[in-house]
């Protein structure tokens, strides 16, 4: 029987589960060629680390969190600067407000200041635009309002992005920082030096915790450079921004002019971090019961109102309004 024939007959009712196949058979299909894509695509990035192409396979696409000098950011902001346009913003906040958010790239803080003026400007003016192309522009306040509005919200979203990219990036950072230090004593009781350890912790850490083994490689690399240890662990705790390293830095450097053993400090430190985590978790789970209360009341509670008053007015339309309608 031809596909045509079948056609009439998947009318009314007996069509719903036939398109209800007809999706599962393509959701399904997809899904699995995807898991397949993915599978190849990680069998192919595990090959090219072991044979040591890792860095020429992943070339360089111009982001600001990098310490590259190309990309099409970059050209961007050269070619703006060279029509006149200084984009350099005065503030030093800003700075150390996008160092935080992992973007150390030297042209950041231009290309922030450029993605915040387009924004203030381009939103207002794309309102316009579409406005006048459908005919629906408001009165002259309501525009002015409205424009004004667009242009504060450009203005400041990109500040609420740094600043809640920052804090993603510290708790990411405090969350993964009592799993390095355990790592760094164990390998500091096993005879290595911190600095070598500070190397041997960063490999060992690219899939758990990337971003410290980003900052620990950093750090490896600028001692071996010759960089001081001291001023080294400075600038490792600047480029992490959190308190908790501050303190890793300045106990390690008072450590070594003391003279006191490395792995009791580490161990002591490292057990004081581990104690920061979980009460970090014990507040968080606390706050779950507080966060909860306003869904449930909000969605939950005029539902049960409503289930345990609907008897009681079923019997006062039953029985009441009919004994004051017989009564008058």
């Amino acid at each position: 029987m031809a596909v045509s024939d079948l056609l009439p007959s998947l009318v009314g009712p007996a069509r719903y589960p036939f398109m209800l196949l007809v999706f599962i058979t393509v959701v399904g299909t997809s899904f699995l060629a995807g898991q397949t894509l993915i599978e190849r695509w990680t069998i192919r990035r595990r090959l090219l680390k072991l044979d040591g192409g890792e860095a020429t396979a992943a070339p360089s696409t111009g982001s600001l969190r990098g310490d590259t000098t190309g990309g099409l950011w970059v050209r961007t902001l050269q070619a703006i600067e060279a029509r006149g346009v200084q984009l350099v913003d005065t503030d030093s906040k800003v700075a150390d407000n996008l160092a935080a958010a992992g973007y150390t790239h030297k042209e950041a803080q231009k290309a922030y200041t450029l993605v915040r003026l387009v924004l203030t400007i381009g939103l207002p003016l794309i309102f316009i635009v579409v406005g006048s192309a459908m005919g629906a522009l408001p009165a002259t306040l309501k525009l002015y309002i409205t424009c004004s509005v667009l242009a504060v919200i450009g203005l400041y979203a990109p500040r609420t992005f740094v600043s809640i990219k920052a804090d993603r990036r510290r708790s990411e950072i405090n969350n993964g920082f009592p799993d390095v230090l355990d790592l760094m004593l164990v390998c500091v009781e096993a005879g290595l030096s911190i600095d070598a350890a500070f190397n041997r912790v960063g490999s060992e850490t690219v899939r758990s915790h990337p971003l410290l083994s980003h900052m620990l490689a950093e750090l490896s690399l600028e001692l071996r450079a010759g960089r001081t240890k001291q001023e080294a662990l400075h600038r490792f705790a600047d480029r992490a921004g959190v308190e908790e390293i501050h303190q890793f830095a300045t106990l390690l450097v008072q450590s070594e002019k003391l003279g006191t053993s490395i792995s009791q400090t580490l161990r002591i430190f490292s057990a004081e971090m581990r104690e920061k985590r979980r009460m970090r978790a014990e507040e968080k789970a606390h706050r779950l019961p507080v966060l909860l209360s306003i869904p449930l009341v909000a969605c939950m509670l005029p539902a049960m109102i409503g289930v345990l008053m609907l008897p009681a007015g079923i019997r006062v339309v039953r029985v009441l309004m009919p004994a004051l309608t017989n009564a008058q």
